[in-house]
Parts: structure tokens; C-alpha cells; sequence
């Protein structure tokens, strides 16, 4: 593409060189960089690509996007106040703009965009949709199957994406939107129908620092992404039972749909049955009403579903068709994902990762239990929290799950480059003003006639205590990791899934 074509749009200062000339490839980083380039000079979170304009050159680039204070001699450089914004630009100009000719939904929030998003998917392949997904577990459509490296790809990788996805006949995309996607303009420029707001929690404070620029970060796809998408039919999904369910819409003029279990929602849920069945119940709208039955377990799925039905609403999709796509989803991997066995023990393997997904996981666990029950179970709790990562959840993990559970095994999560026992000490000082046992590995007689937890830190060892430990109808939530098969220790990455894993200590059990 001529590189005047290519910058349309784009908010330029200035240009410093000769703009009639082909570009045959964009990249943003310098050792992607082949002959007649485009490079994209970026700030990362580690590296700033400014750093690297010489080495790009070297390797082919004619031109450059770079933000003032930087230089390209002998390149046609392209000054731009945000490069972030420019290269997401360039990147749609590249790929045609897929964006545009497809229906695209964004999701956001702090827990449970996955499994809303696996939701919708169904409920779209029920209406007969040809369906994407880019997501925290994979980027998928069609028979393609991606690993996911972020839950949102940078900007050229996303548009190369949409624009994959087009060529394959794909009609309708469905967007995990994360606050560093949004903070990152990873999706600067994308043309969004809908969003969808899930909850609010704290976490990702080691990037964003605060609460509130964590939360202005998810406001963006809904103030400014889809305020100013070019699509006809545009609609904001909220939820109305959360603290920040109203502000997330705040100024949004166009269609908005809240959903939540309050009578002043627009969707809502009643007649509700919570068993490890899954969930039985009758979904209000405002187009009547309908019962539903799905696979899915807890009150926090409740809220997913509410979340992808009132997103199907606002697609135009009739009540049969968001019944039916709903109760064709058996599960979502590594969300409240069950390992079967023969020993009548609950093995379950989530994703949840932050203090609110914790409790929201053990407080359903407790209720779809029934622990009322003459035949209550105890719960066990396997987790960790990852290192070089957001410090101020670790205590809150360990309040919650001390809170919830019968007894806590304190692991290893991705201890990454930090001292695994330092983290579990951090993790613990949460457990301590709950006065719970502090029980030690070798002398678990009494374990059952008291509360507590202990401390194993290798993952693995963790998963194989706590099985050994339970009896049928006991239950064993293997928390932090879900779909992940791997851990980092250090700057390594060693296979391990949770999954296999708690196979492998049952058949030892």
C-alpha cells in the first residue's frame, strides 16, 4: 500500500521525507522488520521502540512512526503524538478495516469475560453465525485454533486477525477488551457494535496503580470506542447490581441494557435453582420471559449468562435462539471446570485469580453445595498468586479463601521471578487475623475438627496434598491457573496444567 493511503486518518505533526512509495509490510518490532517496512517505534511496558529506529533501518524499514524527540536519518519519518494510535490506525488502513464489515462485540471487566464470551459465541453459532473469538484462551474461528499470548493482541496483530477472520467468511467477532488492551489503544480504531460491561473488581494495580485509572482504562471502550464506532446499531450492555455498572455508561448516549438480579433491570433471572447440575432458572426480558437449564455452575455463571443474553437482545436475536445457545454450553475450559473421578470427590480447576473471583467461586461453592446438609463435604482450596504482579490482591486472596474454605493449601501460582515463600508469606498475612489453624504437613490428623491451612510450595506437591487429604463429597478447588498449561519459575516456562495434574494425584489417591 502507498504510504499516503496507509496514513489516512492518522493525526500527523509533521512528515520528514517522501511519502510517494509502496509499504509492503508494518511492524513494531525491529526484528520483524523486512525490506520496504513500515516500523512502528511503540513504548512498551519494558522497551521502548524508539530505541530500536537504527536497527529497523538496517533491516529494510523506509519509513518510521515516531513520536517527537526521536529521529530516523535517511528514512521518511512520520511524526505522530501517539504512535500507539497511529500504528493501530495504519494497521486497519492495511487490512481494509475488517472491522467495519463485520458485527463486533467488546467485552470488559475484571472477572468473567471469558465465560461471557464463550456464551455469546454459542448463542451466535445457534443463530447461524460464521463466528470469532479473540479471547484470554485462544483466538479461534472457523477450524483455527490460536494460543492466546494476550487476552487482547496489539493493534497490527489484531487487525491481521479481523482481517483472517474476514477472508474465512466470518460475519460476527466477539472481543475479550482488557484494561491494558484499552490503556495500550490496542483497539484504538476498531468499530465496535456492541460492549459489555461484567463487574468491577480490584486488580492490575501494578500497571495501572490505582483503582480509578484501572477503571477509566474499561470506560474507554464504552466513552470513546464504541461512542465514536461507525456501526448504525451501536448498544452498551451494563451490569446493574455492580458498584460501577452506571458510571461504566456514564455519557453514553445510545441504546443501554442493563442486566443483573435487582427488580429495576432490564434481565434478570428468577425462580433460581443452584446445584452442581448447574443452573435451573427464568430469564426476565423484555420480550417475555423464558425458562432456562444450563451446565454451568454458581451464582457468579448467573450473571454471565444474564450478561451474553442481554448482548444476544441487543443484537436483534430472538428468546429461542438465546435459550438455545445458552444451554448448548457444557463448560468453558478452566472456568469451574470439573475433573471427574471415581472417588465422589468435587475436583474443580478455575481461572480465579484476583480476591473477587476467589470469594465469588467459594461463596457459590458453599451455596450450591448446601453445607446446611447432613452430608456437607469440606472444602479445600489449592492456590497462589503470581510474582512480579499485582501485590496488594495477595492478602485479599488469602482472606477469602481462609474465609470460605475448610482448609487453604498455599502454593506456588507463577512465582516468576520472585521468591516463591516470600509471595506465600504475603498470601498468609491475609489467613492470620482469621485465627485459622496454621497446620503443618507431617501432623494433619485433626485437620477436619478445625479451619486452617498450610503452606506447600510446590504446585504440584499442593495439588497431590490436598486430594490425598479429601474424601468423597469432599471438594477441592484448584484456583488460579485454569486453562494455563504452563507455569513460569523464574524467566522459564515448564509445562504444567492443573488438569492433568489433579488426574495424575487421583490415580495416586
Amino acid at each position: 500500500m502507498e504510504l499516503t493511503k496507509l496514513l489516512e486518518g492518522v493525526e500527523i505533526i509533521k512528515i520528514v521525507g517522501e511519502t510517494e512509495k509502496e509499504i509492503e509490510g508494518i511492524a513494531y518490532h525491529s526484528r520483524r522488520v523486512g525490506r520496504n517496512f513500515l516500523f512502528a517505534a511503540i513504548r512498551g511496558i519494558e522497551a521502548d521502540g524508539h530505541r530500536f529506529i537504527r536497527e529497523s533501518i538496517e533491516r529494510g524499514a523506509e519509513a518510521i512512526l515516531l513520536e517527537a524527540g526521536a529521529e530516523a536519518n535517511d528514512r521518511t519519518a512520520v511524526f505522530v503524538p501517539n504512535s500507539r494510535q497511529a500504528l493501530a490506525r495504519v494497521s486497519s488502513n492495511f487490512y481494509g478495516n475488517p472491522s467495519a464489515n463485520m458485527r463486533l462485540v467488546g467485552i470488559t471487566g475484571t472477572n468473567g469475560k471469558t465465560t461471557t464470551a464463550y456464551l455469546l459465541e454459542s448463542i451466535f453459532k445457534k443463530a447461524g453465525y460464521d463466528v470469532g473469538v479473540i479471547g484470554t484462551v485462544n483466538y479461534r474461528y472457523g477450524q483455527t485454533v490460536v494460543p492466546a499470548l494476550n487476552t487482547t493482541p496489539e493493534s497490527l496483530d489484531l487487525q491481521k486477525i479481523l482481517w483472517e477472520m474476514s477472508q474465512e467468511g466470518v460475519s460476527h467477532v466477539i472481543m475479550e477488551v482488557s484494561s491494558h488492551g484499552l490503556d495500550l489503544d490496542r483497539v484504538f480504531g476498531c468499530q465496535f457494535d456492541g460492549a459489555v460491561f461484567t463487574n468491577f473488581t480490584s486488580d492490575h494495580l501494578d500497571y495501572h496503580q490505582t483503582l480509578k485509572r484501572y477503571f477509566e482504562s474499561k470506560r474507554k471502550l464504552f466513552s470513546e470506542l464504541l461512542m465514536k464506532s461507525g456501526k448504525a446499531e451501536r448498544f452498551a450492555v451494563t451490569n446493574c447490581d455492580d458498584p460501577g455498572g452506571d458510571e461504566i455508561v456514564r455519557g453514553v448516549t445510545l441504546s443501554i441494557l442493563r442486566y443483573g438480579l435487582g427488580d429495576s433491570c432490564d434481565f434478570s433471572a428468577g425462580e433460581t435453582n443452584l446445584s452442581l447440575d448447574g443452573i435451573s432458572c427464568r430469564i426476565k426480558t423484555p420480550a417475555g420471559d423464558f425458562p432456562l437449564h444450563s451446565a454451568l455452575i454458581g451464582r457468579f455463571n448467573l450473571y454471565n449468562i444474564l450478561a451474553a443474553v442481554t448482548a444476544g437482545f441487543g443484537m436483534g436475536l430472538s428468546l429461542k435462539v438465546l435459550k438455545e445457545g445458552v444451554e448448548a454450553l457444557k463448560g468453558v475450559p478452566g472456568r469451574f471446570e470439573k475433573v471427574t473421578n471415581p472417588k465422589g470427590i468435587h475436583v474443580i480447576v478455575d481461572y480465579a485469580h484476583t480476591h473477587d473471583a476467589l470469594e465469588r467461586v467459594l461463596s457459590g461453592l458453599r451455596e450450591t453445595l448446601n453445607l446446611s446438609s447432613p452430608n456437607r463435604g469440606k472444602i479445600i482450596t489449592v492456590f497462589g498468586c503470581g510474582g512480579d504482579r499485582d501485590r496488594t490482591k495477595r492478602p485479599l486472596m488469602g482472606e477469602a479463601a481462609g474465609k470460605y474454605s475448610d482448609l487453604v493449601v498455599l502454593t506456588s501460582d507463577n512465582p516468576r521471578t520472585e521468591d516463591p515463600l516470600t509471595i506465600l508469606e504475603e498470601v498468609e498475612g491475609g489467613i492470620r487475623p482469621l485465627f485459622l489453624e496454621a497446620w503443618d504437613r507431617d501432623k494433619m490428623e485433626a485437620w477436619r475438627s478445625k479451619k486452617g491451612y498450610l503452606k506447600v510450595p510446590d504446585r504440584k506437591e499442593a495439588i497431590r496434598t490436598a486430594i490425598r487429604l479429601a474424601r468423597a463429597e469432599d471438594t477441592v478447588l484448584i484456583a488460579g491457573k485454569g486453562h494455563e498449561d504452563y507455569q513460569i519459575l523464574g524467566r522459564e516456562k515448564i509445562a504444567f496444567d492443573d488438569r492433568i495434574e489433579a488426574r495424575k494425584a487421583l490415580e495416586e489417591a
